[in-house]
């Protein structure tokens, strides 16, 4: 019986046989840790992958949205600045309207005389 067993040994290969079927027995769960190790460094490496692919995403989208906020900012301030012009403008006109209303009163129609018309203190 035991040359029967050697013999089968012999033929599967020999020496290697034997230290393959122990390995197989008496590490089989520190290999399959190591699997479950290798498998999961594997995930973690591509989920790192991922997280710097969404990164740089990110800041290629906020480095457009500040873009975005310095034209908006931009159009406020030519806005902001093209309102007071009109307001300036505005107020230049009603001073020259007040002023050429100020001189239609006093305009005199007669001139050098007392009988002033219209009347006024002037």
């Amino acid at each position: 019986m035991m040359d029967t067993v050697l013999a089968v040994i012999g033929t599967l290969g020999g020496w290697e046989a034997i230290k393959w079927i122990l390995n197989t027995f008496l590490y089989r769960k520190t290999n399959a840790r190591k699997e479950d190790a290798s498998a999961d460094a594997a995930e973690i490496q591509n989920l790192l992958s991922v997280i710097e692919k969404l990164n740089t995403q990110i800041e290629r989208y906020d480095e457009r949205l500040k873009q975005r906020d310095d034209k908006v900012d931009a159009i406020y301030r030519d806005w902001r600045n093209s309102q007071n012009e009109v307001q300036q403008w505005t107020h230049k006109y009603h001073e020259l309207e007040l002023k050429s209303k100020e001189a239609e009163i006093r305009r005199c129609d007669v001139r050098g005389c007392k009988d002033r018309i219209p009347p006024s203190d002037y």
